[in-house]
């Protein structure tokens, strides 16, 4: 497979090709494509089985247009190892779009640790979407530790629709100072004996601070998932929502932990977690307009994770 195919797979070929846009883009621990733009440094460093990335964003830079990061291989084995510094100075704000490609991996892990700061009043938002193999030979196992401080703003969504999943670990955390928002957003369809678990925690330790975490998967054929959120209130007037969905059809199987932990009087948090098969009658209402109950099911799940 060529890189170009990679480009591609990731719909991001006018993106690198536009010298306004930053982007950096790795084949599994190869650096092959990066662009900075003012008020944007990005310092890669190759190393064994993967790539040591450290982005700073200046304080009060604003990048207008969307920085694209693509993190893959074309190969269909190996290791690839992503270390990932992000310092999100004050009053500057960024937005991230990461594509994560294996569009022929037979029997690859893929590793993200991450570190991220958002500074006093910065924005910084983050999505990433994968984009796997049919096979489902692939281990992805992304941990981050993020820390948002007074008035920070942070929207993290993880995409995993495209492909089969493999086996995914994801373990997010982020700390919350005062008045600052947390939105952290997992969708993930597993089919086969595909293995999900997620865990997304906040702590929500400054006065005033907000957080929402919100998780859907679709649970098919004989997959194993299994969902974490713990959300966290430590101070006066924090508020927070944890909301996970999950469907099971066939053999799957799912568990939801909803866990709710507050220490101020003042302070707020409520959960909603509800698993079960795709709605009768919302199927029966859809093959009564033709569509076959595959194609039903395949609908209602695509609204789900939409």
């Amino acid at each position: 497979m060529k890189i170009e195919d990679l480009y591609e797979a990731a719909e991001i070929e006018d993106a690198v090709s536009d010298p306004d846009v930053a982007h950096l883009i790795i084949n599994k621990d190869k650096i092959v494509g990066e662009n900075e733009i003012a008020g944007l440094s990005v310092n890669a460093v190759e190393i064994e089985d993967g790539v040591d990335v450290e982005v700073v964003v200046e304080e009060d830079a604003v990048i207008e247009k969307p920085v694209h990061m693509c993190f893959g291989m074309t190969q269909e084995e190996g290791l690839q190892r992503i270390i990932l510094d992000m310092d999100i100075r004050a009053g500057s704000e960024i937005g991230i779009l990461a594509h994560c490609v294996f569009p022929k991996a037979v029997d690859v892990r893929h590793e993200m640790d991450a570190e991220i700061r958002v500074g006093e009043d910065a924005e910084y938002s983050y999505l990433e979407k994968h984009i796997h193999s049919p096979k489902g030979g692939l281990e992805v196992v992304p941990k981050a530790e993020i820390m948002l401080e007074r008035r920070a703003r942070y929207k993290n969504d993880f995409e995993l629709v495209e492909g089969r999943v493999g086996e995914l670990d994801i373990d997010y955390e982020c700390v919350c100072e005062e008045d600052s928002i947390l939105e952290m957003t997992a969708k993930v369809d597993g089919k086969e004996d595909d293995d999900i678990s997620i865990r997304e925690a906040g702590d929500l330790v400054g006065e005033g601070a907000r957080g929402v975490l919100t998780t859907r998967v679709a649970a098919r054929d004989d997959t194993d998932a299994e969902v974490i959120n713990e959300l966290s209130a430590e101070a006066a007037y924090t508020r927070g929502h944890v909301d996970c969905k999950e469907i099971i059809q066939d053999r799957g199987e799912a568990r939801a932990v909803p866990i709710v932990d507050v220490h101020h009087p003042l302070a707020h948090v409520t959960h909603e977690a509800a698993i079960g098969s795709v709605d009768r009658k919302q199927l029966e209402a859809l093959m009564a307009r033709g569509l076959s109950e595959e194609e039903g099911v395949d609908l209602i799940i695509q609204g789900l994770l939409s």
